[in-house]
């Protein structure tokens, strides 16, 4: 494995860098990272990309009070690490002494094998063109399929001035499955995809990829019948596992340390209050076995965590990575992440959900009078500041006397995050997580991440529409 990080320095050395261009610091590390990944797409009936990538290179942080510097390379040379060295050296070094480092950990969340090279390139090929031939057969109405396989093997390490050494082996894959069915002159699409920090074997086994069609030919053909969609403030269920993405969107973000200790975030200076209705608890947790979401370590090196961000409907705490903990008085919670070598770390989500509740989901739906249940979402947009959100709903229903009477289409849902978590009424018993595709997007950097939720009553929410 070292041959892959160190081509023109050994390990040992690296650690020297990092004790010496750091030291006197209040916290920093050497991160060094290589990262090959690897993207099929089969459409129209043939492979029409297939790509191969490589990244390798360090980011080099140095962290004095509230001040960080940064640098970056490509290459991973002494002479390089120097250069980053002299920028960081434009932070005073402060002299007091540094941060402790992070807890060890010996825990292991995923394997370490290649999923690259796990499976042939041929036997993947051969997988997508048999999901594609499934799929037509499924249904006359199908007109197109596509279908996309990704697979990536990320390993780094993160050295400390205090001797103080982490590394992490990350797989990751992600199958996609698009199709567009037509009928009577009009055409709509249904989407699915699945993944997590596995190797692509499981893939491989025709009853997990013959679901992925399932989903998208069944929200294909809803969307097929979809009439448009009501407008006006009425009662949403949403459904559970990937609807979950709201919550992400519209509290989730509002909840990491950073825009707190700025007093950024509606949810600044809060805790110990009321912030959700009785009932809502709300989690993040990094440390689920396999998940898109889920680390052994974050990219500081800290063991990730189950953080209980609500308890009950009370604000219990700041998702943090080490910067903002040490300036909060926290302790750090395993959720500095970054993209990539070239950029800094950050507070971010892993897997953020709601838990599951008591109530049958029949039940809840059996409620309202007249409403929508939202069964997916594709786009959205959130203020951190305000809380304002906008999501686009890709399946849902309009329901009537606690029923689903026909698939709506061109529905968006408008509110306010915190408010909306005064408003849940109901509380499933049917918790799920989302199947392995999220990817979080913060201040231009993108991470894998994971959602959940059981089906919720969300008493009143604008919901926008046409009809």
């Amino acid at each position: 494995m070292d041959t892959l990080l160190y081509a023109e320095l050994d390990r040992a050395e690296a650690q020297g860098l990092a004790a010496r261009h750091l030291a006197g610091y209040d916290d920093g590390e050497l991160y060094l990272q290589y990262r090959v990944a690897e993207s099929l797409a089969f459409d129209d009936g043939r492979l029409k990309t297939a790509s191969f990538d490589t990244l390798r290179g360090f980011g080099l942080r140095a962290v004095a009070g509230e001040t960080t510097g940064f640098a970056h390379a490509s290459e991973i040379t002494a002479a390089a690490i120097a250069r980053a060295a002299a920028t960081l050296a434009l932070v005073s070094r402060p002299g007091g002494p540094p941060a402790p480092p992070p807890a060890g950990t010996n825990r292991r969340l995923y394997g370490d094998t290649n999923p690259l090279e796990a499976v042939p390139f041929e036997r993947k090929v051969a997988l997508l063109e048999a999901i594609d031939a499934a799929a037509r057969a499924r249904d006359p109405r199908v007109t197109q399929v596509s279908v996309s396989l990704a697979a990536s093997f990320t390993l780094v390490d993160i050295l400390r001035a205090d001797g103080h050494a982490v590394r992490d082996i990350r797989p990751l894959v992600r199958l996609n499955v698009t199709i567009v069915a037509e009928a009577r002159g009009r055409r709509e699409s249904g989407t699915f995809g699945l993944g997590g920090r596995t190797g692509p074997e499981h893939l491989l086994d025709e009853a997990v990829w013959g679901e992925a069609i399932d989903r998208a030919l069944e929200a294909a053909l809803l969307n097929l019948e979809a009439r448009e969609a009501p407008a006006g403030e009425m009662p949403v269920v949403l459904g559970p596992g990937w609807p979950g993405i709201l919550l992400h969107e519209a509290v989730g973000h509002g909840l990491e340390g950073d825009f707190n200790r700025k007093g950024t975030s509606i949810f600044a200076g809060r805790i110990g209050e009321r912030v959700a209705a009785p009932g809502v608890t709300v989690v993040d947790d990094g440390t689920l076995p396999g998940r898109r979401g889920s680390l052994s370590v974050d990219d500081e090196g800290t063991p990730t965590s189950r953080t209980t961000l609500i308890e009950d409907g009370i604000l219990k705490g700041y998702l943090h990575d080490r910067l903002n903990a040490r300036l909060m008085g926290a302790h750090p919670t395993g959720n500095g992440r970054r993209e990539s070598y070239a950029h800094p770390p950050m507070p971010r989500m892993t897997n953020t959900f709601l838990e599951g509740g008591r109530e049958e989901p029949a039940a809840i739906l059996a409620r309202v009078k007249r409403g929508l249940f939202a069964r997916s979402f594709g786009g959205g947009q959130v203020d951190i500041v305000s809380g304002k959100f906008v999501f686009t709903c890709t399946e849902a229903w309009l329901v009537e006397d606690g029923r689903l009477v026909h698939p709506v289409k061109g529905a968006t849902l408008i509110g306010h995050g915190p408010t909306v978590m005064q408003h849940i009424e109901a509380i499933g018993n049917d918790f799920a997580l989302d199947p392995g595709i999220g990817t979080c997007g913060k201040a231009g950097q993108s991470v894998p991440a994971g959602v959940g939720q059981p089906t919720l009553l969300v008493g009143r929410l604008t919901v926008g529409g046409t009809a």
